[in-house]
Parts: C-alpha cells; structure tokens; sequence
C-alpha cells in the first residue's frame, strides 16, 4: 500500500498526559489569616501567634480563579507565612463569611459589590455641621446594614457646631444606638461601643472619620481633610479600606468617603426582616405585598389602625424602603462629597 494511499488510516498518537484526579489538597495544616488590607494584587494578612501575632504578605492561589477576596475575609494560607521580608504565601481557600458588607454602584445596576466581610457593627459617621448631615445617605447606610446583618451605630462627630437631637429624634423610632463626639473630644463613650467588635466606619468625605481613627489609635496617621467653606464639599482623604486593631481589643475598618450607596441588591423582604416586630404583623399582607405607603391592604396599616405598631416606626420603616427604591436618590447620592 502506497504511503499515500488515500484509504490508509493513521492514528492519533495517544496522550501521554496524567489523568486528572479528584482527590483536591485539604490544607489541614495552611494557616488562618485575616485580610486587612489589599494593593495591586497583594494581600496583606494578620496571623494570630504566641508572640502577638504577624504581617504576612499573600496572593491569590490559582486555583480560586474568580473567586473574589475581600477586607475582613478570613483565609487559609499556604507557602511561606512565616512573614519575614520578602516571603509570600498563597490564599488557598476563604473561609464561610459571617456577614458581608455589599452595595451597587447605582440603583438601577443589578451587579452587587462586596465591601467588607465578618464586620459585625457599621459606624456611620455624621457630622451634625460643616458639613450638612444627608438624611437620604443615613437611611441608605442603615439599609445595608440590616441586610448584611450587622449591627448599625450612628457616631454624631462635630456635635460643638449644632444640636444633635433634631437629627437623632428622626432614628430614634428604629431604635439605632447613638454616641455623639465633638472635635478633640473625649472618645470614652465611641470606645465602649467598639470594645471587642470588628466595626466598620463609612460616611462621605468631611465628616471627621479620619480625625476619629487617629483619636482612637496612636500612630494612625490617617490623612485629615478640610471642609470646603463654599460649597461644603469634603475632600476625600482615606484612598483606600484599611483595618486597624484597636489598643483595647477589637478592630476598626476604615473605608474612603462614599459618593454613592446603590442598593438593588436588596429585596424588600430582607428589609423587614430586620424589624422583628414589623415582619411579624407583615405574615399576613397579602402575596407580594411591597410594605410601602401606597401598597393595598398592607397589614401595617391595618395595624396602626388598631393600635398594635407604633405609627412612628412604620414610617421610619417605610422611608428606608423610598430610599432602597431610589425614591430619594438625589438626598442619597453623596455628590458634593
């Protein structure tokens, strides 16, 4: 048969590759570390030791592919996390989150963007002066805290300016903690409620975040900002979301000034269910029932009208439901940041 002989086969060679296998790494050994930082691909961790604990520099494993790793994010890690300079150790696996921190860039963008995990208190800062406290951003904060199940305190910075207790009065229905500072204050009060709590700081720019962490950790050195006299406009100071321990236990994420806080991700359901009293009346609206002011046959209202919820916390409740909807999107969107 001719060498070329149209009806001669040839076969494939065989692959000479290894099988793939099923069996995965367990890393029982990998360390536990505690992502407090990220820049340009690299992560730095907090290992817990004997001796205090250590930095340990990390990237991401292959393997993850695009799985995302966030601040706050608690990671095994593999390779070398002894921490000595120049050592880098992989992220093999991102251990169960206990909650996350998610917004969207506007209301009408469906894609959601995790901020901060395992944080189990968000601060949100609000200068009562200088500058104007932004209802519409508050109530937004609020919203993503009761979805991502933490615990939300309202800090009150520049209380020397103005009174306090006109914006205070507007949450005290929904029954948010409060704590008030005034400039180069004492911050006895703010200490006590973050003793031993992983907490997030957000607000827009001019508020007095950065003054606040440099007042709580010696050697912070977190850039401090003015106020623009004329337009009101904070400058933005704090570039990036860094966490930092605090001198009596507990840890403090500082993020940057927020502009905007999109909250499409969050359905109106998950809203009331961190109402406890309001989503049990709620059982009985009728099916996809909103909550909202103009929904028929709510049972809210039916009771208001008889007097078994407080009408105070119905509307509070509903406001934060307008702002979830983008009703109060220009009070939101922190554009003069």
């Amino acid at each position: 048969m001719s060498r070329y002989d149209e009806e001669a086969k040839y076969d494939r060679p065989k692959r000479r590759t290894r099988p793939r296998t099923k069996d995965r790494p367990s890393y029982d050994d990998a360390v536990i570390g505690f992502v407090f930082t990220r820049d340009r691909g690299r992560y730095a961790c907090w290992v817990d030791d004997p001796d205090g604990g250590r930095e340990v520099t990390a990237m991401k494993a292959r393997q993850l592919g695009r799985t995302g790793v966030i601040v706050g994010d608690r990671v095994k890690l593999d390779g070398n996390a002894t921490g000595d300079e120049g050592s880098l150790a992989r992220i093999v696996e991102v251990l169960p989150r206990t909650t996350l921190l998610r917004r969207s860039a506007d209301d009408d963008d469906p894609v959601e963007r995790p901020l901060v995990a395992n944080a189990d208190q968000l601060v949100i800062v609000v200068a009562v002066a200088n500058p104007e406290p932004r209802t519409g951003l508050i109530d937004r904060f609020l919203v993503a805290a009761y979805d991502a199940g933490m615990r939300p305190l309202l800090c009150l910075t520049k209380t020397d300016l103005a009174d306090p207790d006109p914006l205070l009065s507007i949450y005290r229905p929904l029954g948010v903690e409060s704590v008030a500072t005034q400039q180069a204050g004492d911050l006895s009060k703010l200490r006590e409620q973050l003793d031993d709590r992983t907490s997030v700081l957000v607000g827009h720019s001019g508020v007095g975040k950065s003054t606040l962490v440099n007042g709580l950790i010696p050697g912070a050195d977190r850039a401090i900002g003015v106020v623009n006299e004329v337009t009101g406009r904070g400058r933005h100071t704090s570039t990036n979301t860094l966490v930092l321990r605090l001198p009596e236990g507990g840890w403090i994420i500082d993020t940057p000034g927020i502009r905007s806080f999109g909250l499409a991700h969050v359905e109106p359901d998950q809203l009331i269910n961190a109402f406890p009293d309001l989503a049990e009346i709620a059982r009985t609206c009728p099916r996809g029932c909103t909550h909202t002011a103009d929904a028929p046959d709510c049972a809210l209202d039916e009771a208001v009208a008889a007097g078994r919820a407080d009408p105070a916390r119905v509307d509070s409740f509903r406001r934060l439901l307008a702002s979830r909807e983008g009703r109060e999107l220009h009070d939101a969107s922190d554009e003069t940041t």
